[in-house]
């Protein structure tokens, strides 16, 4: 597992997802605590460096992702995991509402052999609960090299909430996340 030790010294972990849009789950998991940084970007894929051009085209094999990095005596990996299937569709194979394209399939890319536990658990839990019809089609594997999306990406709802699709498609998935985990959102977005 990849630790990460910040100028408190605590000990930061990373969770690696995927599920549609990156502009989605970044504007939820901005808003939670004990999450320090997230970074849109792309994992998953054969080509180096891509661009979005290149990952939108469906030739490089990419997933749009966000890359947390986050406290676990603030939130648990399992919480972030909780979040994720309730702010998108694991049932849905290489497509989120209108998007469609591998770019978008719902993936968990995980940093060591704890994260991989969870990740079975929680899918494995999910099933069992039969709160979705379909069988989640959910994507684990092991974290690859993991490529930053180009600065127009980072902080997107942020900057351009009014947008089109922002408006239309962020936004409500924002208030599903904060209506469901409201004991989760930061101070500074409660």
């Amino acid at each position: 597992m990849i630790e990460i030790i910040d100028k408190n010294l605590s000990k930061l972990e990373r969770a690696t997802l995927g599920g549609g849009c990156f502009w989605c789950l970044e504007a939820v998991y901005q808003q939670i605590q004990g999450v320090k940084t997230v970074v849109s970007g792309y994992a998953g894929g054969a080509v180096p460096n891509p661009s979005y051009e290149a990952v939108c085209d469906g030739n490089t094999g990419h997933a749009e992702i966000v890359d947390i990095e986050f406290d676990p005596q603030v939130i648990s990996y399992r919480d972030l995991l909780e979040i994720f299937f309730v702010i998108h569709d694991p049932t849905t194979l290489n497509y989120q509402g209108n998007d469609h394209g591998t770019q978008y399939r719902s993936a968990i890319f995980t940093h060591g052999d704890e994260q991989l536990k969870i990740a079975h658990e929680v899918v494995r839990e999910l099933e069992a609960s039969k709160i979705y019809r379909d069988p989640v089609v959910t994507q684990i594997e092991a974290a690859p090299i993991i490529y930053p999306a180009e600065d127009y990406h980072q902080n997107y709802f942020q900057q351009y909430p009014n947008q089109g699709y922002c408006a239309f498609v962020v936004a409500p998935k924002l208030e599903k996340f904060r209506a469901k985990f409201k004991s989760l959102i930061a101070q500074q977005y409660q």
